[in-house]
């Protein structure tokens, strides 16, 4: 089963880290996606830019909407993702609590669901 690893956190307090301290996180998250690797789950994932660069578009009775920001203000950010197959859901959860950004934030864990082929 594919699961969406969405790591969650305030992006203001990662922005105010040391350059030590940076260093530190990214080679944490660098051994987590070597793990994952290794351990044949790793399907994917990717660093998000800060949400100040998102653009946000909508639709509505066919004309189009943009606009400049996060969707949504919260108090914690979608910073990233994992793409992981894994047996089920306990063995994924596992891996989110593995994960360094469950030190800084939380993650949410969620099943991907089937898209049906078209005959």
């Amino acid at each position: 089963m594919e699961f969406l690893l969405q790591i969650y956190s305030d992006e203001k307090r990662w922005a105010g880290f040391s350059e030590e301290e940076s260093d530190r996180v990214h080679s944490a998250f660098m051994a987590y996606g070597q793990a994952l690797r290794e351990a044949g789950a790793f399907v994917g994932g990717n660093r998000l830019e800060a949400t100040s660069t998102a653009t946000v578009v909508h639709v509505s009775d066919g004309k189009t909407s943009v606009h400049d920001g996060p969707y949504a203000e919260t108090k914690e950010q979608l910073g990233g993702y994992y793409l992981i197959e894994v047996a089920d859901l306990d063995t994924a959860i596992a891996w989110a609590a593995r994960c360094p950004g469950a030190s800084y934030g939380k993650i949410e864990v969620r099943p991907i669901a089937p898209v049906p082929a078209r005959v």
